[in-house]
C-alpha cells in the first residue's frame, strides 16, 4: 500500500502537472529542471539514509544513490552550460521538490526496520515513476539531441537503480 501511494503521489506530481496539461509538452529548459530536480531529490533522500540506516544493503544501496545521482547531475549541468542554456523552474519540479520534501520529514519519524522498509519501498515508487516519465514525457519531448541522449543514459542507470531497490526491498521483508 505505502509503495503504490508513494507512486501515485510522484505520478501526479510529475505527470498532471501543468508544464504537461492539455497535451503542452515541457520546453528543454524545463525537462532540464525537472530531471535536475529528481536527481538532488535522490541524493537528498539518499544522504538521509545514510545517516539513519544501520542496515548494511540499505546503506551501500544509498550509496549507490549518492554517486550516481550527483554525476547524472554533473553532466546535465556541464550540458546546459554547453548549450548555453539555462533550466527553467516550472510547477512540475516545483511540485517534486514540494512533495520530496514531505516525504523526508515522513522518512525523518521513522526508526530502524521501519525506516529502511519505507526508504526503499519509496524508492521503487520513486525510481518507478521517474523511469516512466523519462520514456513517456521527457525524452519523447526533449528537442536537444544531446539532451535526449543524457537522458536515455540516465534512464539506462535509473532503470538498474529500480531493480536494485526491487532486490533491496525482497532481502528486507
Amino acid at each position: 500500500m505505502f509503495v503504490r501511494l508513494s507512486a501515485a503521489v510522484a505520478a501526479v506530481g510529475l505527470l498532471a502537472s501543468p508544464v504537461f496539461a492539455q497535451g503542452a509538452k515541457p520546453t528543454d529548459p524545463q525537462i532540464a529542471h525537472i530531471a535536475y530536480t529528481a536527481g538532488v531529490i535522490d541524493v537528498t533522500a539518499a544522504k538521509q539514509a545514510i545517516k539513519k540506516s544501520k542496515n548494511k544493503e540499505v546503506v551501500a544501496f544509498a550509496k549507490d544513490m549518492v554517486r550516481d545521482h550527483e554525476a547524472v547531475n554533473k553532466q546535465a549541468l556541464a550540458l546546459v552550460e554547453k548549450l548555453k542554456v539555462t533550466p527553467e523552474d516550472n510547477d512540475t519540479s516545483r511540485s517534486l521538490a514540494k512533495q520530496a520534501k514531505d516525504k523526508l520529514e515522513e522518512l525523518g519519524k521513522l526508526k530502524g526496520a521501519a525506516y529502511d522498509k519505507a526508504y526503499v519501498a519509496n524508492e521503487v515508487a520513486y525510481h518507478k515513476t521517474v523511469d516512466g516519465a523519462l520514456q513517456s514525457v521527457l525524452i519523447p519531448s526533449a528537442s536537444n539531441a544531446e539532451l535526449k541522449g543524457l537522458l536515455q543514459t540516465g534512464l539506462k542507470i535509473f532503470e538498474g537503480h529500480l531493480q536494485h531497490a526491487e532486490h533491496v526491498a525482497a532481502e528486507l521483508k
